[in-house]
């Protein structure tokens, strides 16, 4: 099965719809990615849609609603959980400024001392 993204004109994910993979192949026996979207905008109207990976193969994250696409990376990246989390570029995912520990513990996120508070 084939996953698209619908985005709003801020690209961001307002809905994501699966899509037979039959309805993908060209002549040649290949996928178009293009052919889902020819589809979709025959089905359910008009939308600008981009397909997603449910494994992660492309576009970096599989997208989720309110992710927001990213043209220049080619990527879907989710919310921004805190302000002071920083994007990775390469696997485009928010991370803390300092390291989870290792230690076996759970920990949550303390924005407001940006460290990580055990979870008791």
């Amino acid at each position: 099965m084939a996953h698209f993204a619908k985005l709003d004109s801020n690209n961001i994910v307002t809905a994501v719809v699966v899509v037979d993979n039959s309805i993908l192949i060209k002549a040649d026996g290949t996928e178009s990615e293009l052919k889902g979207k020819q589809f979709l905008n025959a089905v359910l109207g008009t939308a600008t849609w981009k397909q997603t990976s449910y494994n992660g193969n492309f576009r970096k994250n599989y997208a989720g609603l309110g992710y927001k696409y990213d043209s220049t990376r080619d990527a879907f990246i989710s919310p921004k959980p805190f302000d002071s989390f920083i994007l990775n570029e390469t696997t485009c995912h928010w991370e803390a400024p300092i390291d989870y520990p290792t230690d076996g513990n759970l920990y949550s996120w303390n924005e407001d001392n940006q460290q990580w508070d055990l979870i008791s």
